[in-house]
């Protein structure tokens, strides 16, 4: 805690990890009076971690607290990220202390799901193609594939991947869950490959994790079937990216959608910029209009559960890297 003021009681100290411009700061306004918020960047956040009861880290695509973590001083009791993965914030030094981790689960369950459902649509029916062929001016006239009937794998049975095959149910699509272990509804690892070559469509929503890391390789991509498609929303590094642009080359599946990527933003000579069949877009699939003020006004949530003593929701199994129960 930060020192109290004589005849006040002391107040909790909130560090901020700023992702800065042009992303906005946090809206904590509610916490006015009853915390002390401050803000830092990557270069700062080491000196000034032992200051925090709290951290925020409002950027989620930095690695800073894993660099920063394993210095001298007290640590902050409470870690929240306002994402979904935390494996850009986990070291063995934060894994092993007490420190709580929770993340933004929920916030971007159902965006995520539109946006592979949009996928899926525009894949199904070559609207790419269809953009390019206007571009051109070109009258092409061709047939494009029906959706309802199809099949998907879905790996990755936490709420973004349940609500993922939610979604493609509603679309008609035949979904199937695959998470770490067998339970009702959801397949096993051991289950992967079979469904995969089953599936016209495969839906990577996993956590990264040294279990996954690079899990979608020539091997897997060679199980599917020539017509399928892969969509990845999970982390970039769960699919081992030259294999991919292999598979699409050599047309060993019919095409793929990359929403995350092993390095962001995507340098621009990357090959997987112009591989045939793969559609590009900037890690923007949970990223609805106001989702910033979402995700601020669940960290709000949670603070006042964690000042009032209540449990938190949301924590993290450090050990797993995601949060248990799904």
């Amino acid at each position: 805690m930060s020192e109290p003021t004589p005849g006040r009681p002391p107040k909790t100290t909130v560090l901020v990890l700023d992702a800065g411009p042009p992303a906005p700061p946090p809206r904590l306004g509610a916490l006015t009076g009853r915390a002390r918020v401050l803000h830092t960047d990557e270069a700062a956040l080491a000196a000034r971690l032992p200051l925090a009861d709290v951290l925020l880290v409002w950027d989620f695509a930095s690695d800073a607290v894993r660099r920063a973590w394993p210095g001298e001083g007290r640590r902050p009791r409470w870690v929240h990220t306002a994402s979904a993965g935390v494996d850009h914030l986990l070291c063995p030094e934060l894994t092993a202390c007490d420190t709580v981790v929770t993340n933004a689960r929920g916030v971007f369950d159902q965006p995520i799901a539109e946006y592979v459902a949009a996928l899926v649509l525009a894949l199904a029916k070559e609207l790419p193609r269809t953009l390019e062929s206007q571009r051109e001016r070109s009258w092409r006239h061709r047939e494009t594939r029906r959706v309802a009937g199809t099949r998907a794998c879905v790996v990755g049975s936490g709420p973004i991947g349940r609500a993922v095959a939610r979604m493609l149910e509603g679309l008609g699509v035949t979904a199937a869950l695959v998470g770490r272990a067998r339970r009702p509804g959801v397949h096993g690892a051991q289950d992967l490959d079979r469904l995969l070559a089953r599936a016209d469509w495969v839906v990577c929503a996993a956590p990264l994790t040294d279990a996954t890391r690079g899990m979608f390789d020539a091997r897997r991509f060679g199980v599917m079937q020539p017509g399928a498609h892969f969509i990845n929303v999970g982390r970039g590094a769960l699919v081992a990216e030259d294999d991919l642009v292999a598979a699409l080359t050599k047309r060993w599946i019919a095409g793929a959608a990359l929403d995350v990527f092993a390095h962001e933003p995507l340098p621009a000579d990357s090959p997987l910029w112009t591989v045939p069949g793969l559609l590009v877009s900037p890690h923007m699939s949970g990223d609805t209009v106001g989702w910033r003020d979402e995700l601020g006004a669940q960290f709000v949530e949670l603070y006042e559960a964690w000042a009032a003593g209540r449990p938190l929701r949301n924590v993290v199994d450090k050990e797993r890297g995601y949060v248990p129960g799904h």
